[in-house]
């Protein structure tokens, strides 16, 4: 055609619109035959009911095959909205024994897109969870009456103790960012939000499965789609054996009622941990059933705050129960010989007295200066090192060789337990006290206090743990871990490598004996179980500027074939011998002797019977009571 024909721009015109036309309807045919499932679950809804089949979640053990957890059915009740024609919502609600107000709610919280991304009105949606067998029998004998109206089978978790809380874990319904980031949840399912249950969700959660009915023209089921051959079962979860002895755990929380604090039992050679008590704590069943959003919120607004786990959240200064790895390091880094020996005259003389020290013979030498918790030794212990310029160009440096060497023990880094929330304390370097004290040059005197486990010092009581099982094994670690094994997969090889420090045994060896002294002649001599079992250890005392100081106790036993390494920190307990020591000793006579002998009946009772608890957090516990 001519372009000065009349006629020609008349045509492009033309031509232009039936493209863009074509092309809009292109667009709309692909959105709503790809893009928008609307229409495609409106036709599918009207032939076929998809039914979610879930998997039964995997069960737990402790070490001695032990239940812990299982699962108990429970029901859900789903709703096709397209389909509830003359609905009978009176009926319905004295059904499930609701009021009409109660129905609105949950009806509206289940349209809510914002919350339930993957609304629709023509495929089953939850509206309300967790039917008992007799409102599940009540609704059931009535379906009939109710269209639009599905039962869902699904499994609850149930508990055989009411221990370990903390460490299981509870689960909660997924939200938004949840469905999300994962594909496989779906709104009204369900995942692990602490403990064990996050960790391992995905071992846990199993697979789901899937089973398609046929409808009618008038949608009621008339069977199985082409006799069940699309379906798809369901695969369980996988079971869990935990390293946990019940037993022991459950001995540990009694002796931690009315208190707050942690105690950790570890076996050396595997790192498995036989028992974590982090106090106080709660009965896991609290976080099931209906009940859950009520006693979940009594337990976040406890002023003890019972949901976090002390023994891998909680951090606090060593004390002298960092001595240990003190008198190591020194050793490694040639700044002293196990031979060495300093004076100590009541306190740090350098320093005029301070840090302060109790009494006891002088000058020592490494093995007894950790028997008698003298601080005076690792003050001189630390200055000869940081000021050795035949090793080190300067301070910066030594310091920071100190720093490698205690994070080499696992102090300063999350261990990489296979819990959630775990903290990595604080192992400060060069820079870090170049910055505090606006200088490069400063000295071994202006940090002196973190000789002895204080100042910017902050361990957790699993590091305190984890390093009393590494002198145990006289230098290597493994990382500590809840999970034994699973059930038809290995364990994580992050839980079956040796951490090895590279200090020689030797070094360990003069450790050793001098917690071996500390418990028969020292100031661990409250946990003395000789002469059936030769017990190491050291009691700390850690400074609290908020109230009493918190008493502390790390150790291992026996001596020369160790089975469990200890840690028990009691926050405002007090000195370490107080209340630390006797609690690892009581642990002890469960762990070696299955029962505590008459002769510690009054140890026992006087542990038990006693609370320690911060005057703030009773205050804040009376004030909330009385709201």
């Amino acid at each position: 055609m001519n372009k000065k024909d009349p006629y020609f721009n008349r045509s492009v015109t033309i031509g232009i619109t039936v493209a863009i036309i074509a092309l809009v309807y292109m667009v709309q045919l692909f959105n709503l035959q790809i893009v928008d499932t609307k229409y495609r679950d409106f036709a599918d809804s009207n032939a076929f009911y998809k039914k979610t089949l879930y998997p039964s979640r995997g069960a737990m053990y402790d070490r001695n095959g032990e239940l812990l957890v299982y699962n108990q059915a429970t029901y859900d009740v789903m709703m096709v909205s397209r389909e509830m024609n003359n609905f009978d919502t009176i009926d319905f609600c004295n059904t499930l024994n609701i009021n009409d107000s109660i129905f609105m709610v949950l009806d509206s919280v289940m349209r809510d897109r914002r919350n339930n991304p993957g609304y629709s009105s023509y495929t089953p949606q939850r509206f309300m969870s967790k039917l008992n067998i007799r409102e599940y029998a009540m609704l059931q004998e009535k379906l009939y009456k109710f269209p639009g109206i599905y039962l869902q089978n699904r499994t609850e978790r149930q508990y055989k103790y009411p221990n370990m809380g903390l460490i299981l874990g509870y689960i909660a319904e997924v939200d938004k960012n949840t469905m999300v980031a994962d594909k496989y949840y779906a709104r009204g399912d369900f995942a692990g939000k602490s403990g064990i249950e996050l960790a391992h969700e995905e071992d846990l959660r199993g697979e789901k499965g899937v089973e398609i009915l046929l409808r009618d023209a008038h949608g009621r089921i008339q069977g199985k789609y082409e006799d069940g051959a699309h379906d798809k079962l369901p695969v369980s979860g996988q079971d869990l054996t935990l390293a946990i002895d019940i037993e022991l755990q459950a001995y540990g929380e009694y002796l931690m009622q009315n208190k707050i604090g942690s105690i950790i039992i570890i076996e050396p050679k595997t790192g498995e941990i036989l028992a974590m008590v982090a106090a106080p704590t709660y009965d896991p069943a609290l976080l099931t059933g209906r009940d859950f959003g009520k006693n979940f919120m009594e337990l976040a607004r406890d002023p003890y705050k019972p949901l976090i786990n002390r023994a891998v959240s909680g951090v606090y200064p060593p004390g002298s129960t960092f001595k240990p790895a003190q008198g190591l390091v020194f050793l490694a880094e040639g700044a002293i010989t196990p031979d060495t020996r300093y004076g100590c005259a009541g306190g740090y003389p350098p320093l005029g007295g301070r840090p302060r020290c109790h009494g006891h013979p002088s000058p020592l030498s490494l093995d007894p200066a950790l028997a008698t918790s003298c601080n005076s030794y690792f003050c001189y212990g630390l200055t000869a090192m940081l000021t050795n310029r035949t090793k080190y160009t300067d301070i910066n440096d030594a310091f920071d060789k100190w720093k490698d060497r205690m994070v080499s023990f696992g102090f300063g880094n999350k261990l990489g337990v296979d819990l959630p929330s775990e903290k990595r304390g604080f192992i400060p370097n060069s820079k870090f006290y170049s910055k505090v004290h606006k200088t490069e040059n400063w000295r071994a005197a202006n940090i002196i206090s973190i000789a002895i486990g204080q100042g910017e010092i902050l361990t957790t009581p699993l590091q305190i743990a984890n390093f009393a099982a590494l002198v145990a094994n006289r230098g290597h670690y493994y990382v500590p871990h809840v999970v034994k094994n699973l059930k038809d997969k290995p364990l994580d090889k992050t839980y079956t490598t040796k951490h090895d420090t590279g200090i020689p045994r030797e070094f360990f060896e003069v450790t050793v004996s001098g917690m071996a002294h500390a418990v028969t002649g020292g100031t661990c001599r409250g946990i003395n179980l000789e002469p059936e079992i030769e017990v190491c250890g050291k009691t700390g005392t850690s400074e609290n500027p908020h109230g009493d100081d918190h008493s502390l106790f790390m150790g291992f036993a026996p001596k020369d074939d160790p089975q469990i390494a200890i840690a028990v920190i009691v926050e405002n307990g007090r000195f370490g011998a107080s209340n630390a020591v006797p609690i690892g000793r009581l642990m002890m006579q469960k762990f070696f002797k299955d029962s505590i002998p008459p002769s510690d009946k009054w140890l026992e009772d006087r542990i038990v019977n006693t609370t320690i608890l911060p005057n703030m957090y009773l205050r804040n516990r009376q004030a909330t009571n009385a709201q």
